[in-house]
């Protein structure tokens, strides 16, 4: 029996290949899969915790690929690595390298001329680095992760609350969240910044 798996609103399918790369073969269920990526992140986060990184460390497409390997490095064999396929959102795979590089140069422009609050950056940053969906799965959570980092290491903040959630379960917490990105989509990055604070 292989994985089966659901997708909710804005949730990436992955494709047959993908899901080969999953390294706990005993993993059959979305729940199952959830629960193994949630202790791998977990343990993720403790590292974020415990290392000190350097601004430019961390706008860097190395960190970001570090980051995503360290969150499900134990899941699935392909973390870490960008995607190789094309996906329901983001950019082309082709252009992933390009429009991340671009969106770290716009990052560190924004903060050497305090172009946004450190919130506002954080977010802008977060909100187009799922928008180029680097890899094939896990963008969204990564994404915040990241979001947290810059509050913490560059801004030296308090990182966001993200409304107490994940946003793994399909509840009203994520199509609050789904919708906040779907504004940012539009320009509008307040109802992001908003869900992120409370």
């Amino acid at each position: 029996m292989g994985l089966e798996l659901e997708y909710g609103d804005r949730q990436t399918p992955l494709s047959d290949e993908e899901k080969d790369g999953l390294l706990i073969k005993i993993i059959t269920t979305h729940g199952e899969l959830d629960e193994h990526e949630q202790l791998n992140i977990e343990k993720a986060i403790e590292w974020t915790i415990k290392t000190k990184f350097k601004k430019d460390q961390i706008l860097s497409q190395e960190f970001i690929k570090t980051l995503h390997k360290k969150m499900l490095g134990d899941v699935w064999a392909r973390a870490g690595k960008f995607r190789k396929s094309e996906k329901n959102i983001g950019v082309q795979w082709i252009t992933i390298g390009v429009e991340l590089q671009t969106l770290i140069d716009d990052a560190k422009y924004w903060i050497v001329h305090d172009s946004y609050s450190p919130e506002e950056t954080a977010l802008r940053f977060k909100h187009r680095l799922v928008k180029i969906h680097c890899f094939p799965n896990g963008n969204g959570r990564h994404s915040r992760i990241m979001a947290d980092i810059i509050m913490e290491s560059i801004f030296k903040s308090e990182p966001f609350s993200w409304n107490h959630s994940n946003m793994v379960r399909p509840d009203q917490t994520r199509r609050n969240y789904i919708d906040a990105i779907r504004e940012g989509d539009r320009g509008n990055i307040q109802p992001l910044i908003d869900f992120a604070k409370n």
